[in-house]
C-alpha cells in the first residue's frame, strides 16, 4: 500500500485517506469524477491500520501542516475508533488544527453517539448537508438509510456541537439558489457554521 494512498497534499493542508468504504453514493461525488483529486489514486487495496497510518503521517512530515483533515475517498467515522487513535497521536505531536469532513452517519451506522470521543482532539467537524429535506438528500445523495440519512446527519451535528469547537454544514453548488438558502436556514437554525463548496469537476 502507497503511501500516497493514506496521506496526500492538497490546498496546502495534509489529507488523510482511512477507507473507501461510504454510506452514500452522491451524485456529485469526486470519486466519480474524470480527474479524482488532482491526480492522485486514492482508492486503497486495504483499509490501513492506525500503525500505518501514523507511518506515513510521518513520512509526510505532518508537523509542517497548519491543518490536518480526516477525509478521503470515503466516510472516515466508518472507522471512527481508528481516527481518534490517529488523531491522539497528531495531538501529542503537532498543534494543528484537525478537522474532520463527514456526512454525519456515524452515530447511525455504529448504534450510538460517538461524539464525546471527539472531545479535546477534534478542532472542526464539517459535515455535508447538501439538501434542504429528506426527499431531497436521498435522491441527490442516495443514502444507504435511505431517507432516514438526512435526520441522522442533521442529529450528528446536534451531537457533535456538543463536544468540539466548530461545526460546519456545507453544500455543493450543484443545488440551486433556492435550495442553498434553505440549507443555510438549517444551520442558522441548529446554530452551526455554514460553508458552499465548489463542485470539482
Amino acid at each position: 500500500m502507497s503511501a500516497m494512498n493514506i496521506v496526500y497534499e492538497h490546498e496546502g493542508n495534509l489529507y488523510i485517506n482511512v477507507t473507501n468504504r461510504c454510506t452514500n453514493r452522491c451524485d456529485f461525488c469526486i470519486r466519480y469524477t474524470p480527474s479524482g483529486m488532482d491526480g492522485i489514486d486514492l482508492w486503497l487495496d486495504k483499509e490501513p491500520s492506525p500503525e500505518q497510518i501514523i507511518e506515513a503521517l510521518i513520512a509526510a512530515e505532518f508537523k509542517k501542516y497548519s491543518q490536518i483533515v480526516f477525509c478521503g475517498y470515503g466516510e472516515p467515522l466508518l472507522r471512527w475508533e481508528a481516527v481518534v487513535e490517529v488523531t491522539g497521536y497528531i495531538r501529542k505531536n503537532s498543534s494543528a488544527v484537525i478537522r474532520i469532513n463527514t456526512n454525519g452517519h456515524a452515530n447511525h451506522a455504529a448504534g450510538f453517539d460517538i461524539t464525546p470521543e471527539f472531545e479535546g482532539l477534534i478542532d472542526v467537524v464539517s459535515v455535508s448537508l447538501n439538501a434542504k429535506n429528506a426527499e431531497d438528500y436521498d435522491r441527490i445523495c442516495h443514502c444507504e438509510f435511505g431517507k432516514e440519512g438526512f435526520d441522522a446527519m442533521l442529529d450528528f451535528a446536534k451531537c457533535a456541537k456538543k463536544h468540539v469547537g466548530r461545526v460546519v454544514l456545507s453544500v455543493v453548488d450543484t443545488i440551486s439558489a433556492e435550495d442553498i438558502a434553505e440549507c443555510e436556514k438549517i444551520a442558522k437554525k441548529l446554530g452551526v457554521e455554514y460553508r458552499v463548496r465548489k463542485f470539482s469537476k
